[in-house]
């Protein structure tokens, strides 16, 4: 009985020790929590999950971290079986956004390629999954081709799809344009995530100075934000003061 209850505890331990080090690469926290975590099993992961997950959204991500360690491919399983079942474009829609989530990337452009069809042609979800998926593997041109479908959807104004359409017009070389895009997105306690993209672009091609001042200006922003909004934009800040380090 004994070694069971240890076995148990053992495997809860290291689970938890898996979700944690997966959330603090995806944060950009890993140099201050690593150690904490690897070093002092359980009691460094329960210290990090009050830390830093104890947030309703972080915490469906601790939920779909331990899913993902402990069975990562029953979920697009269900969504297989249930495409099978019923080929529908709401399944077809649902497996390819858990390929796409599951870095599947190839399976997922495939349906959503095929999925654009009929009334279905134009579906803006799709299109911006796509923008997202082909700047993933670098196809820009797709990016761009998609994103061109959706420029006045409302919703793409401030998308992650508008990010990686912006990224794939400076990766082709229509930095001016790229530039006007992420201008767009610009603008002080907001759109962290192209900020610091833009950031990116302007340091590739030999603008360090302006690139540091975005980065430097996001930086400073951290001390302003409330407790949620610093989690929610932890990843971003972070990955701009590495960069300007």
């Amino acid at each position: 009985m004994f070694f069971g209850e240890y076995s148990l505890y053992y495997i809860i331990t290291i689970v938890l020790q898996a979700v944690c080090v997966w959330h603090s690469i995806k944060k950009g926290t890993q140099q201050k929590w690593l150690w904490i975590i690897i070093f002092l099993p359980f009691i460094g992961a329960l210290i990090y999950i009050f830390s830093e997950m104890f947030s309703r959204g972080d915490l469906q991500q601790v939920q779909s971290g331990v899913v993902t360690v402990i069975k990562p491919t029953g979920h697009i399983r269900k969504l297989e079986e249930r495409l099978r079942f019923a080929d529908t474009f709401q399944n077809r829609i649902l497996l390819a956004d858990a390929y796409l989530q599951a870095r599947m990337t190839v399976k997922a452009i495939d349906i959503y390629e095929a999925s654009l069809t009929g009334n279905f042609s134009e579906n803006e979800h799709v299109l911006m999954q796509l923008c997202l998926a082909y700047a993933s593997i670098q196809q820009y041109d797709k990016t761009i081709s998609a994103a061109q479908k959706i420029l006045q959807v409302p919703q793409f104004a401030r998308s992650s799809a508008h990010v990686a359409y912006a990224m794939a017009l400076g990766k082709v070389g229509q930095v001016p344009a790229a530039e006007a895009e992420f201008k767009k997105m610009s603008g002080k306690f907001a759109n962290y995530e192209a900020r610091y993209q833009y950031g990116m672009m302007l340091n590739e091609h030999g603008r360090e100075q302006e690139a540091r001042q975005i980065w430097q200006q996001m930086a400073d922003e951290k001390q302003h934000l409330s407790g949620t909004e610093k989690k929610f934009q932890r990843q971003w800040i972070n990955a701009a003061q590495q960069a300007l380090r």
